[in-house]
This record gives C-alpha cells, sequence and structure tokens, in this order.
C-alpha cells in the first residue's frame, strides 16, 4: 500500500503531519474499518521519514481509538469505526 502524506519542514511537528493524513484517510473513508496500515518501516521509508516519526503518529491514532494493534499482525483502522462514528469526527 502507497501512501502519500504532504510533509512540510517548516510546519508543524512531522510526527502531527503524519497522524493528520493517516486520520484525513480514516475519516474520508479512503481507509476502511479492518483496513491494515503499512508498517511503521515500510511508511517511513515510503515518506522518507525516521520510524520514530511514524511510531509516535500510530501512537496517537492509537490512543484516539483510530487504529487497533493486532499482536504479531500488525496496526489496522479500528473495527468499532463506522459510517456514523466518522460522520461525528468530521463534524
Amino acid at each position: 500500500m502507497e501512501f502519500t502524506i504532504p510533509l512540510f519542514e517548516n510546519s508543524e511537528p512531522l510526527f502531527r503531519q503524519v497522524y493528520a493524513g493517516l486520520r484525513k484517510a480514516i475519516l474520508s473513508g479512503s481507509l476502511l474499518a479492518g483496513e491494515r496500515l503499512p508498517s511503521t518501516r515500510d511508511l517511513a521509508e515510503q515518506l522518507g521519514i525516521s520510524r520514530t516519526v511514524v511510531v509516535l503518529a500510530y501512537d496517537h491514532l492509537l490512543a484516539e481509538g483510530f487504529v487497533e494493534g493486532r499482536r504479531g499482525s500488525g496496526t489496522y483502522v479500528s473495527s468499532s469505526l463506522n459510517r456514523s462514528t466518522v460522520g461525528r469526527l468530521k463534524d
């Protein structure tokens, strides 16, 4: 899975930009409930940034309930997110 998240040097911290890009993809329906996100290593490589930045972004998404980790399997868009939940979060 290839992600395009625009990153700007003189803006918010990189982890916030990655977080915002993924959150937007989830809320817009580009990433659906149950869909697997790329590994932190893969996404960091795709974006040309440190893996630590991606880990921080994933941690924030996890804390807010947008994603869930599955031991030994990866990180997935939370299965508890459905269209009505996403609609409320957009507002």
